[in-house]
């Protein structure tokens, strides 16, 4: 049986809810976050500041230097968990099979649902109206045979959009993509697959597998899945996910301390994406080394919150350093990110420097 899986996405949820309570600010640039003078970080930007240049993540300083007419608004989250509540409860009517994403997004499975609808489009068309009469805000829809596939849909057309990818229409809509619409694969990983000819997300499908491991590291057979529009991952409903990593036992040891570095760099690339994909900053880094006898240990990271690929693998190549990889052969490589929050959180967390290097 074919899934019928959609992605719901609110739009600038943040900016949208202070807006709709503050009828003044309709139609105006507003960024929710903290003060320019403070250090502060853009948690959400209404379409209107978007139009300037100005992104989540963002300082609040730069910006105001792209919009000096911007209306900075501190975070409510109160009003934002309760226009959350409502949101998902108006989903949890159509299916159990709901998976929060965050506070504003959601993956819902409405193969089977309990407004005995067939058609997944259907379903996202009554869910969309229902958010807008009973909260006053837009979401986007994606429809699609899976999660990966939805989730592309759903910012296709944004704000309150709606795209459906038919099964028909999965190659069409496959052709049109560009390599950074894979899955993990953010600005630098684009950079190094286009530096080797791979242009769009078909071009993964011919890639050469090997070369492809050399560039991406485990993440090529991912890839070439997704190429595909392969996606077999279900809808988990209320999952709480504490930590994500991966880690590989290579069928011979390692020896070559810069094969051993690159690794490392290629695992924490990859969660560095996850992060991305979950839009979670990670206090934690840890990486994992078995040698050749088998004894394993650990080392980890904690400093401010970060998502930054460029500072992730740095201080995973740190710990890499502070082992005896390259000295001893090593069996297993494993890199994980722990200690989540999300950039609204940033403005109200207490830490402000790093911690001891943790020995395990």
């Amino acid at each position: 049986m074919v899934r019928r899986v959609l992605h719901i996405d609110m739009d600038a949820f943040y900016a949208s809810v202070e807006q709709r309570d503050n009828p003044a600010w309709r139609g105006q640039p507003v960024a929710v976050g903290g003060r320019p003078d403070t250090r502060g970080v853009v948690a959400a930007a209404s379409y209107e500041a978007r139009t300037f240049g100005v992104r989540s993540a963002m300082s609040m300083a730069k910006a105001v230097r792209l919009c000096p007419s911007l209306v900075i608004v501190p975070p409510d989250f109160s009003r934002y968990k309760a226009a959350s509540g409502a949101i998902f409860s108006i989903f949890r009517e159509v299916t159990p099979l709901v998976e929060p994403v965050s506070l504003d997004e959601a993956y819902l499975d409405v193969t089977d649902n309990l407004w005995g609808e067939t058609l997944g489009t259907a379903v996202a068309k009554r869910l969309k109206q229902r958010i807008r009469a009973e909260t006053r805000l837009t979401a986007s829809a994606g429809v699609a045979p899976n999660k990966f596939l939805a989730k592309i849909a759903s910012g296709w057309k944004k704000p309150d959009g709606l795209t459906v990818i038919s099964p028909d229409r999965v190659e069409p809509f496959l052709q049109q993509l560009p390599v950074d619409a894979l899955w993990g694969v953010g600005p630098v990983t684009a950079g190094k697959l286009r530096a080797r000819g791979i242009e769009r997300l078909v071009d993964v499908r011919t890639a050469d597998l090997q070369m492809m491991r050399e560039t991406v590291g485990s993440l090529a057979d991912w890839l070439r899945q997704l190429a595909y529009g392969v996606d077999d991952r279900p809808v988990v409903p209320n999952r709480d996910v504490k930590s994500s990593g991966s880690e590989t036992t290579y069928p011979q040891d390692l020896t070559d301390i810069d094969t051993i570095r690159r690794a490392v760099v290629d695992m924490a690339s990859d969660a560095s994406a996850w992060l991305a994909r979950r839009q979670l900053l990670a206090r934690t880094i840890t990486i994992k080394v078995r040698y050749a006898d088998f004894t394993t240990i650990s080392r980890s990271h904690t400093a401010p919150p970060t998502r930054d690929e460029h500072e992730l693998t740095a201080r995973a190549v740190r710990l890499l350093d502070r082992t005896d990889a390259g000295q001893r052969p090593v069996r297993l490589l494993g890199v994980s990110v722990h200690n989540f929050c999300t950039v609204a959180d940033l403005d109200r967390l207490p830490f402000d420097g790093e911690e001891p290097l943790h020995h395990g």
